[in-house]
């Protein structure tokens, strides 16, 4: 099986086993390498990852405790499925923090928050024009504009909840970068960027929640069409 495992674990610096399983392993789920429901068998795993089974169980609790995996008690793990309802509510509190995070930046940051916005967009516009724009250096430049956003935000608590929030809507999002529904996305996030150095709380936050719902009702599309698709064959 392919590794989608990426620079993740240089870039944090993680050392442990557990760290790195809990990395390639959270990396495979968000990029569906590991399906919706499917088995996490700890003796596979072992092979799979080159990971013992100690350093793996640890990574799949943490993972559980994230929301990414689910534990089945004496039956196991599992990947955690997806779902119109469950997408639904990860968007509703995404747009909740993440639009409390980017009114604290708006307020409180600094010129070293505004320019990390205009590096950082930059950088998303060279990929997004792009004739052959690579869909993983994409998401990197879009991750980076996005944390640049909220940057600003001095609370712990709400940075660690939108992070895993940003990485459960990131399993959603994949499912609306595949399809052709056409859609300006530099356009949203250019507004974005000029509604934040304008220091617009409302414009800002009315510009971060509607790009938010784009993505899942174009997600949710797609899930509904998937399963009336089984239901037929069913």
């Amino acid at each position: 099986m392919a590794r989608s495992y990426n620079d993740q674990i240089e870039k944090n610096g993680s050392k442990t086993l557990s760290d790195q399983a809990y990395l390639q392993l959270r990396s495979d789920i968000i990029h569906g390498v590991l399906q919706p429901d499917e088995k996490l068998r700890v003796e596979h795993l072992r092979g799979e990852y080159g990971v013992g089974a100690s350093p793996l169980r640890e990574a799949l609790s943490r993972l559980t405790a994230d929301g990414f995996v689910t534990s089945e008690g004496q039956r196991g793990f599992r990947v955690a499925p997806m779902s119109v309802e469950d997408l639904a509510d990860i968007t509703h509190m995404r747009i909740l923090l993440e639009k409390q995070a980017l009114t604290q930046s708006i307020e409180h940051g600094d010129d070293d928050w505004e320019s990390r916005i205009v590096a950082t967009f930059y950088q998303l516009e060279k990929v997004e024009e792009s004739e052959s724009r690579d869909s993983t250096e994409w998401e990197l430049r879009n991750h980076d504009f996005h944390e640049a956003l909220i940057a600003g935000c001095s609370s712990k608590w709400l940075r660690r909840f939108y992070g895993i929030l940003y990485d459960q809507h990131k399993r959603y999002r994949n499912i609306a970068l595949s399809t052709e529904i056409p859609r300006n996305l530099h356009q949203e996030h250019e507004e974005l960027r000029n509604a934040a150095l304008a220091r617009d709380t409302e414009r800002a936050c009315d510009a971060i929640e509607q790009h938010i719902m784009r993505t899942a009702e174009i997600t949710m599309n797609v899930l509904r069409e998937e399963a009336h698709r089984e239901q037929e064959i069913a």
